[in-house]
């Protein structure tokens, strides 16, 4: 009995081990292709694949880490920056390699006005996952609003590129080709 509940144990994980590649993979190209119809200027339904692909990016693999996110961002909802700077340190000091908690830690601090310590963040959200078209928007707002125009103007259209509905982002984009027309880039 106790030999076969070993095997059983063992082939159970050799299984896990086997398919949580296998999943992953699967996730990855499923945001691959929900990235690629967001990209399409005339997709009428963004706003259900963007709804989407947050989605797939706020799952940790881990129900701990997802509640740290989920109460960092509530946190971050009732404007009690202090605690979701707790809630978001404590996510990304256990799962470093957990883009969204870097990314919501990004706008804690950013709200909390830490622009240096988001712009970390943000780095390593964006080296994490290249494709974060939110990280790459709130580079560009900081980027604004600290005065550094042009690259501002790079970091928006980074992310128009990827998610070409954000209203704001182009908003930003018009405004600062306007601010900078004349300049040198």
């Amino acid at each position: 009995m106790r030999w076969t509940r070993t095997i059983l144990n063992v082939a159970v994980a050799a299984s896990l081990t086997l398919t949580a590649p296998a999943v992953a993979a699967q996730e990855a190209a499923r945001t691959a292709d929900l990235l690629a119809q967001l990209a399409q200027p005339d997709n009428e339904g963004w706003r259900r694949l963007e709804r989407q692909i947050i989605t797939e990016w706020s799952k940790s693999g881990s129900p701990a880490m997802d509640l740290l996110l989920q109460r960092g961002r509530e946190a971050l909802r009732a404007d009690d920056i202090p605690a979701a700077i707790a809630h978001l340190t404590a996510l990304t000091d256990h799962a470093p390699d957990f883009a969204e908690g870097w990314n919501a830690r990004a706008t804690a601090y950013f709200r909390a006005g830490l622009y240096g310590p988001s712009l970390d963040d943000i780095a390593r959200t964006l080296t994490l996952n290249p494709h974060h078209f939110g990280a790459l928007a709130g580079l560009g707002a900081i980027l604004a609003e600290t005065g550094r125009k042009a690259a501002a103007l790079k970091a928006y259209k980074a992310a128009l590129a990827i998610h070409p509905h954000l209203e704001r982002v182009s908003d930003a984009v018009r405004r600062l080709e306007t601010e900078l027309a004349g300049q040198a880039i």
